[in-house]
């Protein structure tokens, strides 16, 4: 089916099951199906989709965003980066007389002072950021779960792996990817809580889920978002 609304147009199918209400799934791809108890009315269907339009047109902005993957970043005023899983405006400054280039977080912008207005020398300012944010937050975070521990990391380092949010190996060192200080804070908080349930069980088994559902119940959700908001996590 398809239906116009304010000026767009939403192509979309309707599953009729055996269920009590109506819901709203948009996969991977962007494609849109609206399940509904049967002999619900297109009338009743249309009403929902109009109900939920906004988020309707960005969660399919936002997968076929998606599979297009990363896209190459601009490095000038009012691009946009995300930070504690949020989209915020860059404004850049050249100033000549600072010590190292370096970024700035206030008002809900990311005020970045560089030297030399090159693109390299924003992203490395970027980076640098992100790197200082994600190790202040991840140690804050294992600084609070610690007393659930009756071992403690002997390191914590920030790196800038390809493949991993966070690792423990068997000496007890903790590592984080940097790109983590640009999910929410309560995604942060389950990957440091994942690693440091490793400290106690190194491998993925039943004893380990048991441990980190105790501690972040709602971890599910946490790699969801980890899942569906990685490929735009870049500078």
């Amino acid at each position: 089916m398809r239906h116009t609304y304010l000026g767009e147009t939403i192509q979309f199918e309707i599953n009729y099951k055996k269920r009590a209400s109506m819901g709203i799934q948009i996969d991977a791809y962007g494609y849109m199906e609206v399940q509904a108890p049967k002999w619900t009315s297109d009338e009743i269907v249309i009403q929902l989709i109009e109900q939920n339009w906004n988020q309707i047109q960005q969660k399919t902005k936002e997968m076929k965003e998606r599979m297009l993957g990363p896209k190459e970043r601009d490095y000038h005023h009012g691009e946009t980066f995300l930070y504690l899983g949020k989209t915020y405006p860059i404004q850049i400054s050249q100033d000549c007389t600072i010590k190292q280039d370096h970024v700035v977080f206030e008002a809900g912008i990311l005020h970045i002072f560089v030297k030399q207005l090159e693109d390299e020398k924003i992203k490395q300012a970027l980076k640098r950021f992100y790197y200082q944010r994600c190790k202040a937050l991840v140690e804050k975070s294992v600084r609070n779960h610690q007393s659930n521990f009756k071992v403690k990391p002997r390191s914590i380092r920030i790196t800038d792996s390809k493949a991993n949010w966070g690792t423990c190996d068997s000496q007890l060192q903790l590592t984080f990817n940097w790109r983590l200080a640009m999910a929410p804070l309560e995604v942060i908080d389950y990957v440091v809580v994942h690693e440091m349930c490793h400290m106690v069980h190194l491998n993925h088994d039943r004893s380990f889920w048991r441990l980190v559902g105790k501690m972040s119940p709602n971890f599910k959700e946490q790699e969801k978002w980890l899942a569906l908001s990685s490929w735009k996590m870049t500078v």
